[in-house]
């Protein structure tokens, strides 16, 4: 792991700026104490990062548990109840993980994987274009298109004119240059271009620019356009800040109600960003996911346990990872630690930086995950592919980001069904020699009830008068319900005058009277031919 400490050092400091406004946005969107967000980042990064299975994966609070964290706290009569469910969804998370539940991630098309990773990188441009001109009307971290403030994405988008904050406009686009430049030009020159990131450059200008310019009217920064970090004034104010679960209320059903949906819901997004995270990872890692249950498990019911909140692998830490050089699983353990390091050491410094340097940051790792020559690519690759993806972007980006999927995961199950019905069998006309057509139908080698339709429809439109072979000798399995619907069809063939021949490694059998009574009599679910 530390072989690689001089990619994963250098990429730990990006992620840090990255997951440092994220944790208190999220946070603030969840209507959680703010340093809750810090803890779930720290934990993410320390303990998940540690035991995680994922050299790139980055976890930590995530804003598709904004809206359950903040029901949650409300119908469980407060923050300490609701701690009680996340240490129980942890556990659930790790029964998962011993259930062998991680292998529902190879399940996701990888459409909608590329349109999910494509979705997030638009939203990140669309919420962060506001806190670049330094309109921060939404949290930090915000990836719903229905905003808290009552506006939507892009009425948030179109509010802006009035509410450009000029000194966080100027030093965003300072920054925005510095990281464009740092990138295209810089690191290819030098290999201490490489070592000193590009973002640390941008944030240590934007401290600079705080500083000197609080004095002036035009150009100052207010502090509600900060990063707003909690400042403990002694240790036992900065320990007060930790909270604990209110054990005496895991009685109450809705507790585990909501432990459960935490669970599902937190395991569904990190599987999601396992697939993504390997897809984007140069060096194709794969990650051992019923591992990452574990680790997540592990992760939240600490969390859990000191006032955090729940923890999930998260697509935007961990592709900001990748783009900058991450190798290892210690680029993850760094910025926790980093994290925590910051909030204890230097809280004032780090409430100097503006939003619209990190927002610039963030900028700059959306457009990588949404290029435009994705789209052209997808849609060249045929609507069986570039229909389920864009579903998912536009899903994503005009409600959230489990819904976007959702809808992008439905899609990819209709183009699989339309598959199967296209793929069932193969009808070839062979000749119409005496006046008889002569039929072959090759079935594929594992017909289900999903083809009914397909088979259905051809056997209906054959013609009186015609010599119909059915090729069996590639089947592996036939489904009673495709048994059945031959068996029917004799009847129809007398009346048709059609003359059937099946072909079938249990052998030839021309004008049967039964299928049934051909496949052992006996009704199956599923007859192996083999």
């Amino acid at each position: 792991m530390f072989k690689t400490i001089k990619s994963d050092l250098p990429a730990s400091i990006v992620v840090f700026f990255v997951a440092l406004p994220l944790c208190l946005g999220i946070a603030l969107a969840s209507g959680a104490p703010l340093f809750s967000g810090l803890i779930a980042g720290i934990v993410g990064g320390i303990v998940v990062g540690g035991l995680s299975g994922s050299k790139i994966g980055v976890s930590g609070p995530a804003a598709g548990l904004a809206a359950i964290v903040l029901t949650a706290i409300g119908t469980l009569g407060g923050y300490q109840n609701f701690l009680v469910a996340v240490v129980i969804a942890g556990g659930i998370q790790i029964l998962f993980g011993v259930l062998k539940a991680g292998v529902i991630g190879y399940y996701f098309p990888s459409s909608v994987i590329k349109g999910m990773l494509t979705g997030i990188g638009i939203i990140i441009i669309l919420k962060q274009i506001p806190h670049f001109f330094g309109y921060d009307a939404e949290p930090e971290g915000a990836d719903s298109f229905l905003e808290a403030s009552g506006e939507n994405t892009f009425s948030a988008l179109l509010s802006i004119s009035d509410n450009i904050i000029w000194g966080s406009f100027i030093i965003g686009a300072v920054g925005l240059a510095i990281l464009i430049l740092w990138d295209k030009v810089l690191s290819k020159k030098g290999k201490i271009f490489q070592l000193i990131q590009g973002p640390l450059v941008a944030v240590i200008l934007g401290i600079i620019w705080y500083v000197f310019t609080k004095d002036n009217e035009s150009l100052s920064i207010a502090e509600s356009h900060l990063v707003s970090v909690p400042i403990p004034e002694s240790a036992s104010d900065f320990f007060g800040q930790f909270s604990f679960p209110n054990f005496s209320a895991i009685t109450n059903p809705d507790i585990w109600v909501v432990a459960f949906t935490i669970a599902l819901v937190a395991s569904l997004e990190t599987l999601l960003c396992v697939e993504a995270t390997d897809k984007l990872d140069p060096h194709k890692n794969v990650t051992p996911t019923n591992r990452e249950l574990l680790a997540q498990g592990a992760g939240n019911m600490i969390s859990g346990f000191i006032g955090g909140l729940p923890i999930t692998q998260v697509i935007v830490r961990s592709s900001a990872n990748i783009q900058s050089g991450g190798r290892s699983k210690l680029s993850a353990i760094i910025h926790g630690f980093f994290l925590l390091i910051s909030v204890i050491l230097i809280p004032r410094l780090l409430n100097m930086i503006p939003l619209s340097v990190l927002a610039a940051i963030l900028l700059v790792v959306g457009y990588k995950l949404a290029k435009p020559a994705l789209f052209k690519q997808m849609y060249k690759l045929g609507w069986k592919q570039s229909v389920p993806f864009f579903v998912t972007v536009i899903g994503i980006v005009f409600t959230d980001l489990l819904v976007g999927i959702s809808l992008g995961l439905a899609v990819g199950i209709v183009v699989i069904l339309l598959k199967s019905y296209q793929n069932s069998h193969f009808l070839h006309i062979e000749d119409k020699s005496n006046g008889k057509h002569k039929i072959k139908m090759t079935l594929a080698e594992e017909v289900i009830f999903l083809n009914k339709g397909a088979i259905l429809k051809e056997l209906d439109s054959i013609p009186r008068d015609t010599y119909l072979e059915i090729d069996l000798i590639k089947t592996r399995y036939l489904d009673y319900d495709i048994i059945e619907i031959l068996e029917d069809f004799i009847l129809k063939a007398e009346e048709r005058n059609i003359y059937m021949k099946l072909i079938s490694k249990r052998g030839v059998v021309e004008n049967p009277s039964s299928f049934i009574r051909f496949f052992n009599e006996r009704p199956k679910s599923k007859i192996s031919l083999s």
